[in-house]
């Protein structure tokens, strides 16, 4: 319904009846409205309350994408009043990179209608609208001439080009696309394959998995220099977190390990760009990170694993506790017991946080100061706080058991406040860990451990990606050619994603 301000019907019954329609409409709108707010209300309650009534978090936004659809489709059915618009844009200007392609709309005439006077330009209104142009597939036609001497009978050609695959089909355009649909969007192959068959190509999953293993040969180098990169680091965040992984022998899946550690000086300013590895392993065993972490020295930020403890025998790393886990056991018991002590615990860590977060960034000599003269006083009293409660409790209570994995971690869980390059917890990593859960839930498994290998390559080089804002199809679709390009061994570091950002020929 719209309506013209300017153009009332003067019928007072005309007017009547137009206003017994919009509030019909408006009262309608309204009680659709306040149901999918409740439905809101009842989304949220399965995702902050009891951990058994919890909605998974993809379901959640599936849901709350749904119901922005239905509320926007009420909106769009509300009366319309037209009226004088307001100067100025109303909503955010579309970004100047996108292209543009303009449409003229003129009129047909060059007199007045009115009087039949010449037409005369005075301006005109622009306005725009965001458009998507789809993907589609092209066939790449190399026509290589050749020459031949009649002096010598020479046959002269120009070479013809390599290729990411032996004999292959795809460009590195193509693989891209495949490989950041895969492990980036999280779109199996199977159904990738369903959607070049509507784009008219049919392409089997088999063959896209030939492509996958083919592009990883080459990316593995790349995997390889970023490790030799993150490793050399003596501040690194460390975690690890489950894959399934298909075992034919046993016609089952089997539980395999993503290894990941990640380097992340933006808390104290340091210089080195930001960046994750991935290392596929068979199970979690403590000797693999000792493997990984052969040559490290430094401080290691962890979670509550008691593996990494093994790796301060030899002395030369020290382990950062994550204040994070430590306050999630009280913050679960506050929420479900509402328990004074778990409330307290929950406060007194959100205090030190506060400091935190004022000194993030600053460098760590002034991080240090902050910590010394605030944070210090905090955890003492924290420490004295907690061992006080704890023989008030049941020694198997689950209160008694979060105060014990606190004190029990005590010195890692201070570490921070004697060097201002220590966080206070593992989020850099834990952040790094989360593509690879949504991933798990749409690849359902790893086909092998070969495909959990390459599953933590390109999780490596998207993952770095990501970190240093830089688009991950561009970039490995660029790499990928300048590497069958002959782009020096010796030189690989250039094509780090920090790197090969920092290239004015890739610059957008």
């Amino acid at each position: 319904m719209r309506l013209d301000l300017e153009n009332l019907p003067s019928d007072i019954g005309v007017l009547h009846q137009l206003v017994r329609d919009i509030a019909s409409t408006v009262t309608q709108h309204q009680s659709e409205i306040e149901r999918l707010q409740q439905i809101i209300k009842q989304l949220q309650r399965a995702q902050f309350g009891r951990r058994s009534e919890r909605l998974d978090p993809d379901q959640l936004g599936l849901a709350l994408e749904d119901l922005d659809a239905d509320i926007a489709a009420i909106v769009e059915e509300q009366p319309v009043i037209e009226k004088a618009r307001p100067a100025g844009p109303r909503r955010k200007a579309l970004p100047d990179h996108l292209e543009r392609e303009e449409q003229l709309l003129d009129i047909d005439h060059e007199v007045c209608g009115d009087c039949g006077g010449a037409l005369h330009p005075i301006g005109e209104s622009v306005s725009e609208m965001l458009d998507w142009v789809p993907a589609r597939l092209r066939v790449l036609r190399i026509c290589r001439p050749k020459y031949a001497c009649r002096a010598c009978e020479t046959v002269a050609q120009a070479p013809a080009p390599e290729r990411v695959i032996a004999g292959g089909l795809a460009t590195p355009s193509l693989l891209a696309q495949v490989i950041v649909s895969k492990y980036c969007d999280h779109t199996p192959l199977y159904r990738q394959s369903r959607i070049f068959a509507r784009h008219g190509m049919a392409l089997e999953r088999s063959t896209l998995a030939g492509w996958v293993g083919g592009a990883c040969w080459w990316l593995d180098a790349l995997h390889e220099r970023l490790g030799n990169h993150i490793l050399a680091s003596d501040r690194l965040f460390a975690d690890d977190t489950p894959i399934p992984v298909l075992d034919p022998g046993r016609g089952r899946t089997k539980t395999g390990r993503l290894w990941v550690y990640a380097r992340d000086e933006r808390g104290w300013s340091g210089p080195a760009p930001p960046a994750a590895i991935y290392y596929y392993e068979p199970d979690r065993r403590a000797e693999r990170p000792q493997a990984h972490l052969e040559r490290f020295k430094g401080v290691l930020h962890v979670d509550g694993y008691a593996g990494f403890e093994r790796l301060t025998a030899r002395g030369d790393v020290k382990l950062a506790a994550c204040w994070a886990h430590t306050r999630r056991k009280f913050y679960e018991i506050a929420e479900a017991d509402k328990a004074p002590i778990a409330i307290e615990a929950v406060r007194r860590i959100a205090e030190i946080y506060a400091v935190e977060t004022r000194t993030r960034g600053q460098p760590p000599a002034e991080r240090l100061a902050w910590r010394r003269s605030l944070c210090r006083p905090m955890v003492r009293s924290l420490k004295v706080w907690l061992e006080a409660q704890l023989p008030q409790l049941a020694a198997r209570s689950r209160l008694a058991d979060a105060i014990r994995y606190a004190l029990g971690r005590w010195d890692a869980l201070c570490r921070f406040v004697d060097d201002g390059r220590v966080e206070l917890d593992t989020n850099p990593v834990e952040r790094a860990i989360r593509p690879v859960a949504l991933g798990r839930k749409n690849h359902l498994f790893a086909g092998s451990d070969g495909g959990g290998a390459r599953w933590a390559t390109v999780c490596s080089l998207v993952e770095t990606c990501r970190l240093n804002e830089v688009e991950p199809y561009a970039y490995l679709r660029d790499i990928m050619q300048q590497m069958i390009d002959g782009h020096p061994a010796n030189r690989l570091d250039e094509l780090l994603p920090w790197n090969w950002a920092a290239d004015p020929h890739n610059a957008t």
